[in-house]
């Protein structure tokens, strides 16, 4: 079995939503907690707030992708190929589920099913074992955080 996957299914088992994961994930790469952030990922669950909209693996990624690149104070300054990091994996999620699922709404994904980690956990596997690679490639070391 993947071993990204490995650690994902007891998270869904805890009940975590996609987004909540990817988020998860990410801090546990950097070695921190911060239930803030996970509990405020909630607002992207099931296609934002239940919706069927974009899907929380995107929506979660971004936000994953965030935690390394983005601006959190005023002291600080913003990743500089920041978007075009984000873009890459935007980009690569949308050619990865488009084929298969013809949209990237949680909708079209579970086919107006409910979530279901055995549908999308391969996918959250394959999105994290890619937000790795494309931090890396980025020259951003994914245990390291900003705090």
């Amino acid at each position: 079995m993947n071993p990204t996957l490995l650690e994902i299914l007891p998270l869904a088992h805890k009940g975590y939503c996609c987004s909540q994961i990817l988020v998860l994930l990410a801090l546990a790469a950097q070695g921190r907690e911060n239930p803030d952030l996970v509990r405020a990922a909630m607002g992207l669950c099931h296609g934002m707030g239940g919706s069927g909209g974009a899907c929380g693996i995107l929506t979660g990624s971004c936000l994953a992708l965030g935690l390394y690149i983005g601006k959190g104070r005023e002291d600080e300054m913003p990743f500089e190929q920041g978007d075009a990091l984000v873009a890459d994996f935007v980009d690569w999620f949308t050619e990865r589920v488009k084929d298969d699922y013809g949209d990237i709404t949680c909708a079209a994904i579970l086919n107006d099913g409910k979530p279901d980690p055995s549908r999308c956990g391969g996918l959250m596997a394959d999105a994290w074992n890619h937000i790795l690679e494309l931090l890396v490639s980025y020259g951003i070391d994914p245990a390291e955080g900003r705090e």
